[in-house]
């Protein structure tokens, strides 16, 4: 067998439960790209790699979500996180950009706009109110808030859109 076929290929695979997932960075139309499992058949695996390489394959239980940014863990118990690890840490400096930032989102609320992202980043799992920026005017900082959030928190951050809400409302009435 040549050199090449002997060492570990750089696809990355998971069991979760009884279904294999491919691990892939999937493009998006704005060029970055994102981490997603993709089901993947145990025979692709077995042509593609050898029934040799379904041992090395990591197995879970199930999935689970369990939000942290402090203490983070991949794995709790048998099961995968899908809540997602954030890349940076907070430090010690001067912010005055998100600051603000902060300021003019929440105006003369300013002190419980920095407690809310606090509560956000040191207690996930703590319910809050939900924020909602209405305006009709544009260029007010809604959507500049927004992308901070999803810089902050990254993938553990949605937008829902009134088209979004509106096709879940419908969801829920053919059910």
């Amino acid at each position: 067998m040549e050199n090449a076929e002997k060492e570990m290929p750089e696809d990355r695979f998971e069991r979760i439960g009884t279904t294999y997932y491919k691990i892939v960075r999937q493009p998006n139309a704005a060029g970055e790209l994102s981490e997603r499992r993709l089901p993947w058949s145990i025979e692709a695996i077995r042509q593609d790699y050898g029934k040799d390489f379904l041992a090395n394959i990591p197995k879970y239980d199930g999935f689970c979500c369990v939000p942290a940014h402090i203490g983070y863990n991949t794995v709790v118990g048998t099961f995968l996180n899908r809540y997602a690890s954030i890349s940076h840490r907070p430090r010690p400096g001067e912010w005055p950009t998100i600051a603000a930032l902060v300021r003019h989102i929440f105006g003369d609320q300013y002190e419980l706009g920095l407690d809310y992202l606090q509560l956000l980043y040191t207690k996930p799992l703590q319910k809050l109110p939900i924020l909602l920026l209405v305006s009709e005017e544009r260029n007010t900082g809604k959507s500049t808030f927004l992308n901070f959030l999803k810089a902050l928190f990254e993938a553990n951050v949605t937008f829902n859109t009134n088209e979004s809400l509106l096709i879940s409302q419908a969801r829920l009435r053919s059910a």
